[in-house]
């Protein structure tokens, strides 16, 4: 195969020929060294022929050799020239050539020569009428490929009205390529694209086609409109009349394309242009109904997608709704129902055992780590439930439609159920699987919205979906897990006594159920009764923890991803109530053979890192003899992201980035290591030279490092070792300098402070948290050797603090830092208690009684001693947080006593009962009990 030299090809016989120069030739066929043009044009043919064997061998030989000539620059001309010039060739090596070619714009496209991107341009696009439709649609990908490479249509200005003027033209090839092509760049590049000049002018010529006589191009043309309407709304205005009366037009269009796009087109004008389809929402709505029972589960899914868009704005909503709710209410439900592709393609009607088939690769979806958030902030909600379906993850009318009737119920509430109930008694005792499934499905969907109408019920419904867990059917047994879970808050809150155990134990015999659908929704759902029932899930912990681990040895590769999930969620539940010798020695055996069994790149290390994260801290100290081969393989994936991230810097090309989730869940593992073992982590520590290594990198690399993710758990780490073993620490948080032999003093390694200052930024909440709160542990350690970095880096803090609407564990952990700074540095801190003593006092009065909080207030009372005219006009918000303590300690209270003691002393008892009847009874009261003021 040619090879590349100096910007050229060196074909076999020797022979340079330059990308322009291979241009012309292919254009004319005139010049000189035609023949080594041919040479290689009749090579690339070959390999477009070999990429089409079904030899695996024969495969990888091809992909490599084109992966080789993909970064040579003339080697998109002679695809190209395949795809637009050599009409007698193969239709399938044609399009492979485009399809290459795409993939070449898309990583070279910025580096050819201006005559090469101009000769890809018009070659490709003399192809756009192609009587090949399959090349027809691979030209536009290539178009919008070259379009969003060039960030618009800036560098092409006669594009669209080169493709405006095609669809006048009478060949209708030209007309169906034109108008692909501006679909997928309307798709793809619309928010790229200035209305005005760009798409205003092409929008009527789109709109006549709404009429063709072509089913295809009305379906182009509707698309067309849809794609731009999704981003911007702004040339659909100046057409709006135009476009309802066209789109009313295809309500009788019997073209599934057309249908499909016209109630996307009526979705997407709910959000853009509602005043204008608000006159006609009546006939709109009954339309979408019709629809969304449609048998073309394409034109079924738009049409329901509808139901969510509306139910976007809750009152709009009710208000239209409501007459019609009648009507929708039973064909959602009715939607619901698996269709009879579904039932084959998950054998629902198969009631054979299937727990020992191994997973394919492809079943198992990926997996993202949320990083760990220091001092007990929450790290967003989890992924709402859609449907309860998992185990069937395209998105489909049966989802969708759950998932409306899920949205519905929490507008409607109490008023769905007339509509509502009688179809789920009648689904609930149907004798057909299918429609008794789908009711049970719907009963899920509806328990968040109606669950103070289904409440009279549900000492009926329980005993029922009890009942359900041991149906034949395995998606019937499946779908009854997830409603359950559905319906456990309820269980915990208001019927513990009658059906919690039952209901633990119900979904336990499943969990270890036959059939690999019904564990993962078994496992699921019990996750939700672990978190529900948290302390009154440890009674059950023997039983619970004898499942698990027997599911440990049947679970396939995709539900034991789960299972460490229900491990993981169960520990977080029952916390020290784990670390009984019992159930360490029950547990510990099956989690640490998957650990020494999985390599560092296995898919199933992942969660199981997050798994045993939990059951770490659960454990505490009984962690202690699994902890050294847990720590050593976090620090061998540490070191090893770093290595690689400097690889992949170094030779882009060639490494790719490293996976940052997998340093994520590892410095988090660590993290819980330090918080659970304390000082006991010391020794192990000590024993292995690798950390100290490993903070550097840490202050190096990894706390610096663009992706937030890894600076938030890195800060949770740094946090943590500091209270667990400030001695490794500490060397890092005072500047090095080295000195040369002609006594120039040189910083050679900057310290953690000025970088955790450098993320007290609120825009990262997380990030943000975990840095402040790692430097509020530090300035305890530090003691009065934070002096030299308080005044530098107090401004960020006192920002942070006065911001308005703040988060509120935030705010919590910033107040704390800066009471903590007035421990040893009060006489830098005092002056400028007036600039946050007021917000400090808001968050910190919403601590309960905690050693955090006491060290917080201690600081506080040192620099009011130096400062008292800071807190003055703030003094009643100082004395509503220190009544927020209930017993504070002795040293604290007397503190506490000798402030307020001392202010009625300053202002005199006359001002101070005046002064104190402004506060609430409350206050004045617990003041007077407590302080005697």
């Amino acid at each position: 195969m040619a090879t590349e030299s100096g910007g050229a090809y060196t074909g076999r016989k020797g022979v340079c020929v330059h990308a322009r120069t291979q241009c012309e030739l292919l254009v004319s066929g005139t010049m000189a060294h035609f023949d080594s043009v041919l040479i290689f044009l009749s090579q690339v043919l070959h390999l477009l022929h070999h990429s089409q064997s079904t030899d695996t061998v024969v495969q990888r030989s091809v992909q490599q050799q084109l992966d080789m000539l993909n970064g040579h620059q003339s080697f998109c001309c002679y695809l190209v020239h395949i795809l637009s010039g050599m009409k007698e060739e193969q239709e399938a090596s044609r399009s492979l050539a485009g399809l290459i070619l795409k993939n070449n714009v898309r990583s070279q496209w910025s580096k050819y020569p201006d005559e090469v991107r101009q000769f890809v341009k018009t070659n490709t696009l003399a192809s756009i009428g192609d009587p090949s439709p399959l090349i027809r649609a691979t030209v536009g990908i290539i178009i919008t490929t070259i379009v969003v490479e060039e960030d618009g249509v800036g560098q092409w200005s006669t594009l669209l009205p080169y493709l405006g003027h095609l669809l006048d033209q009478p060949d209708p090839n030209l007309q169906e390529g034109s108008m692909g092509a501006i679909q997928k760049i309307f798709e793809d590049s619309g928010e790229r694209l200035d209305p005005e000049r760009h798409v205003h002018p092409i929008m009527p010529k789109i709109l006549s086609f709404f009429c063709s006589e072509s089913p295809k191009m009305r379906g182009l043309a509707m698309n067309s409109v849809n794609s731009i309407l999704m981003i911007n709304n702004d040339p659909i205005s100046v057409v709006i009349d135009d476009f309802l009366q066209q789109l009313f037009g295809r309500a009788h269009d019997q073209e599934p394309e057309v249908q499909k796009q016209l109630c996307r087109s009526l979705t997407l004008l709910l959000d853009s242009h509602f005043d204008k389809l608000a006159p006609h929402l009546p006939n709109v709505i009954d339309y979408i109904i019709m629809k969304t029972q449609d048998v073309n589960e394409n034109i079924a899914v738009e049409a329901c997608e509808f139901w969510l868009s509306l139910a976007e704005n809750s009152d709009v909503c009710k208000e239209l709704l409501s007459p019609f709710l009648g009507k929708l209410v039973p064909v959602l439900i009715k939607c619901m129902r698996y269709s009879e592709s579904d039932i084959v393609a998950l054998k629902g009607n198969c009631d054979e055992e299937d727990s020992m088939v191994p997973d394919r690769d492809e079943d198992i979806k990926p997996r993202f780590h949320k990083s760990k958030v220091a001092a007990g902030q929450v790290n967003g909600e989890d992924n709402e439930d859609d449907g309860g379906d998992e185990t069937y993850a395209e998105w489909n009318i049966r989802r969708c439609s759950a998932a409306s009737l899920d949205v519905l119920a929490s507008i409607f509430k109490q008023e769905l159920l007339p509509m509502l109930l009688p179809i789920l008694k009648e689904a609930l005792c149907h004798s057909e699987w299918e429609i008794k499934e789908s009711g049970i499905l719907a009963l899920g969907a509806v328990a968040e919205g109606c669950m103070s109408g289904i409440t009279p019920h549900l000492h009926e419904l329980i005993p029922f979906l009890l009942s359900m867990l041991n149906d034949k059917k395995p998606l019937v047994r499946s779908i009854t897990c997830w409603t359950l879970s559905r319906y456990c808050s309820w269980v915990v809150d208001e019927a513990r006594d009658q059906y919690f155990e039952p209901t633990l134990k119900g979904l336990l015999v499943r969990v270890l159920d036959g059939n690999k659908r019904v564990q993962e929704a078994a496992c699921s759902a019990f996750a939700t009764v672990e978190e529900e029932g948290a302390d009154f899930i440890a009674p059950y912990l023997s039983d619970i923890l004898q499942t698990l681990v027997q599911a440990f040895s049947i679970y396939q590769a995709k539900n034991l991803l789960i299972l460490y999930d229900a491990v993981g969620t169960l520990a977080n539940s029952v916390g020290n109530a784990l670390s009984q010798p019992v159930y360490v020695q029950v547990l510990m055996p099956p989690l640490m053979e998957k650990w020494q069994r999985l390599g560092n790149d296995d898919k199933e290390l992942f969660p199981l890192l997050e798994c045993v994260s939990s059951v770490a801290s659960a454990m505490g100290i009984s962690f202690l003899p699994y902890c050294e081969p847990v720590y050593n393989r976090c620090i061998t994936l540490i070191t090893q992201s770093l290595r690689q991230s400097v690889e992949a810097q170094q030779r882009p090309n060639e490494v790719e980035m490293p996976d940052k989730d997998y340093l994520i869940v590892a410095l988090d593992l660590l993290s819980g290591l330090a918080e659970s073992l304390g000082a006991h982590i010391d020794p192990l520590m000590g024993r292995n030279e690798i950390l100290n290594d490993c903070l550097v990198r840490i202050s190096q690399s990894f706390i610096q490092d663009p992706t937030a993710e890894v600076r938030q758990s890195s800060f949770a780490l740094l946090g943590d070792l500091t209270k667990a073993c400030w001695h490794h620490v500490k060397p890092y948080t005072l500047p090095i300098y080295e000195q040369d032999n002609i006594y120039k003093i040189y910083k050679i390694s900057e310290t953690f402070i000025p970088i955790l200052a450098m993320n007290f930024d609120p825009s990262h909440i997380s990030v943000c948290n975990n840095a402040i709160w790692a430097f509020g542990e530090m300035s305890l350690k530090m003691g009065v050797e934070m002096k030299q970095y308080v005044l530098s880096v107090l401004p960020h803090l006192i920002r942070v603090m006065n911001q308005k609407d703040g988060q509120r564990t935030l705010l919590e952990n910033t107040a704390i830092t800066i009471g903590r700074l007035g421990i040893y540095c009060a006489e830098e801190v005092a002056p400028h208690l007036v600039t946050f003593i007021r917000p400090a006092c808001f968050s910190l009065r919403n601590i309960r009684d905690n050693a955090e909080k006491e060290s917080a207030f201690r600081g506080i009372c040192y620099m009011i001693n130096l400062n008292p005219s800071g807190v003055v006009n703030d003094f009643v918000f100082l004395c509503d947080a220190i009544a927020s303590w209930s017993t504070p300690k002795p040293e604290l209270k007397e503190m506490f006593s000798r402030i307020l003691n001392g202010f009625r002393s300053q202002v005199g008892i006359e001002n101070w009962t005046a002064f104190t009847a402004q506060f609430p009874p409350p206050l004045r009261e617990r003041l007077a009990a407590q302080y005697d003021v």
